[in-house]
């Protein structure tokens, strides 16, 4: 595993991630589609995987598989970088494109297809869930991808 880095837009914030993605996945979700004015690519990493420099502000809703989430954004830029679930503590989303290098990673599913407008362009090579997926195992820690 290589370490892989990234930051807001202004750098306030910056981060690492130590271990591989759980997921690399195309959200469509209607919160996804607010934050990015289409599909958002996320990484669904282990939390004892992600270091973070530098101070977050958070808004917390119902999202729409039911579960509280918070969205993390950079508090000067206002850079979206993670969210979580109450659901599963054991997990971070991390936005792919404040990746220092977002082309290390590559997308293998659609979630919350459903959602997504007729005019959305889901690559047909890429798994499509519905709605929310089955969340994987953690790995356990120091494991290899």
């Amino acid at each position: 595993m290589t370490e892989r880095t990234g930051r807001c837009l202004c750098g306030a914030v910056s981060f690492t991630l130590s271990s591989e993605p759980l997921a690399t996945r195309v959200c469509w979700c209607r919160d996804c589609q607010h934050l990015a004015a289409n599909g958002t690519v996320n990484l669904l990493v282990a939390a004892d995987g992600l270091s973070i420099r530098g101070a977050l502000a958070e808004y917390s809703k119902t999202a729409d598989s039911g579960n509280q989430a918070t969205r993390q954004f950079c508090p000067a830029c206002g850079t979206h970088l993670f969210a979580k679930s109450a659901a599963r503590p054991e997990f971070r989303i991390v936005r792919a494109g404040n990746l220092d290098e977002p082309s290390s990673i590559r997308p293998t599913l659609n979630i919350w297809a459903s959602s997504a407008p007729e005019w959305a362009c889901l690559d047909p090579q890429l798994e499509r869930v519905e709605q929310q997926p089955v969340p994987p195992q953690p790995r356990p820690a120091g494991s290899q991808a």
